[in-house]
């Protein structure tokens, strides 16, 4: 339906309008450079040349904003994150191994402080660095690997072969009926915290057919008219959030206890209540910075199955 028409429930953003965390940088990949031996070491041997600074995989940040350090003078280990008004911006690959995913509270607190094109640098850096890290030896043959293509991509000296960075697309979604979607809590979850359900699309496996199939194994629920709201990456270690919306056969559920905790269908009022904080909130909603904070705030936004089957008068 054409957002012109969608002019209900005015006080929430409209989707055009919300921009999920870890997106929107500002910055040129600069894909032309990365294939450029000669264009590289010019980069790094600008004088406004930057490398993020890290902590392990954290970043530092300082009056609300990413850290930056000059290259150091024959510095190896360099990955391009690009050009930042013209300017090259670099990450520098760790000494010593990383703890990986390990993302605590303290950590997504400080990311959803940092300005929306700042967080979604840090994604693409963190992913890189962490791949790196978790990626040092051949698949094929299992010799020591080259940093390569300014950073995007591991060559085998030894057999030739080439790796580049792997992004996990991760399906997560809510389920509707009768004007009500699902939500629930995984196991260990913060008291009170529901959220979409989620899941890793499998080998062979499409989009729609991913989101019927968590949705059944993980709450017993059958759907079906399956529709894609929006993506975000998800550098924990590197995911691609895809939100859907989906339409349910019916409100029955049987809960698989090894996955989640808890879920239940939340009314607009319910969801509507814990996206505002509301103190008598029927649950604690995602976080800002959340894909699924954004898709139940589309899913607000959007007009009701018996609204969208009307015609326009």
């Amino acid at each position: 339906m054409a957002a012109a028409k969608r002019h209900h429930q005015g006080a929430v953003r409209r989707p055009e309008a919300v921009k999920p965390g870890f997106t929107g940088a500002a910055i040129d990949r600069a894909d032309r450079l990365r294939a450029d031996p000669v264009g590289l070491a010019a980069a790094a041997a600008d004088p406004a040349a930057r490398v993020l600074m890290l902590d392990g995989l954290d970043p530092l940040v300082a009056g609300g904003r990413l850290m930056w350090r000059p290259v150091a003078a024959g510095e190896a280990g360099l990955v391009l994150l690009g050009l930042e008004a013209g300017e090259p911006r670099f990450a520098a690959l760790p000494a010593a191994p990383t703890e990986g995913a390990r993302r605590s509270p303290e950590l997504m607190n400080l990311l959803a402080a940092l300005p929306a094109e700042e967080m979604a640098l840090y994604a693409g850096a963190r992913s890189l660095v962490d791949w790196h890290a978790r990626h040092p030896f051949c698949a094929r043959c299992g010799s020591s690997t080259q940093l390569a293509k300014g950073g995007w991509a591991r060559e085998c000296p030894s057999c030739a072969a080439q790796h580049f960075p792997r992004t996990d697309p991760v399906v997560i979604m809510l389920a509707e009926h009768d004007g009500r979607v699902l939500v629930g809590r995984g196991l260990g979850w913060p008291p009170g915290r529901y959220s979409a359900l989620a899941g890793f699309v499998e080998p062979g496996e499409s989009i729609e057919e991913a989101v019927a199939r968590e949705l059944f194994e993980e709450a017993g629920v059958r759907v079906g008219d399956v529709r894609y709201v929006a993506s975000q990456p998800w550098p924990f270690p590197s995911q691609l959030m895809i939100a859907c919306v989906s339409s349910a056969e019916d409100d029955a559920l049987d809960v698989d206890t090894s996955e989640l905790e808890d879920c239940f269908w939340a009314s607009r009022a319910d969801v509507a209540a814990a996206l505002a904080g509301a103190s008598d909130a029927r649950f604690l909603a995602p976080p800002p910075y959340a894909i699924a904070h954004t898709l139940l705030n589309w899913w607000l936004g959007e007009p009701s199955p018996r609204q969208r089957g009307s015609s326009p008068g």
